[in-house]
């Protein structure tokens, strides 16, 4: 009998965290419909916009001022192997391009990108926001539809 190294390997917190949040929003959407996918989408706001505010702390005690540039040097979030971006710092602003997210990967696995999406539309916007009020995130690209998610975090104009 083949084994199957996905039973037999201890999975992520990752991957448990997406298969949570997928399990969670599936009964509040079922049963409120629009409402609870705002309230969903209210909730992660929250989440990273209290993140945010942690990274500006983190920033601020190793004496960095609060600009993008700086942004992803203080993040609180490890990166592990499951996680693959190429990071490109400009001036007054800092871009992304994810060829690989675990949490993408674990919501298509399970074919729930419909709830994974209420997840990646705020969270890396609300971060940023809660970091700096006047950065931005733009995310024009998600792995879901165009294989890489794209991000340009700046300050508005």
């Amino acid at each position: 009998m083949a084994k199957n190294p996905k039973i037999e390997e201890p999975v992520s917190m990752y991957e448990m965290f997406a298969k949570l949040f997928s399990h969670v929003s599936k009964e509040v959407v079922e049963k409120f419909g629009d409402e609870g996918k705002e309230a969903i989408k209210k909730g992660v706001w929250n989440f990273g916009y209290e993140r945010g505010q942690n990274i500006a702390k983190r920033a601020e005690a190793n004496g960095l001022p609060n600009i993008p540039e700086n942004y992803l040097t203080s993040y609180d979030m490890e990166r592990s192997e499951l996680f693959a971006s190429d990071d490109t710092y400009g001036k007054d602003k800092v871009e992304q391009v994810f060829t690989k997210c675990i949490f993408a990967s674990q919501w298509m696995e399970d074919g729930d990108e419909e709830y994974g999406m209420l997840y990646c539309e705020m969270i890396d916007p609300s971060v940023a926001a809660g970091y700096n009020e006047n950065m931005e995130c733009i995310h024009e690209k998600h792995i879901f539809e165009d294989k890489v998610c794209t991000f340009c975090f700046k300050l508005k104009d």
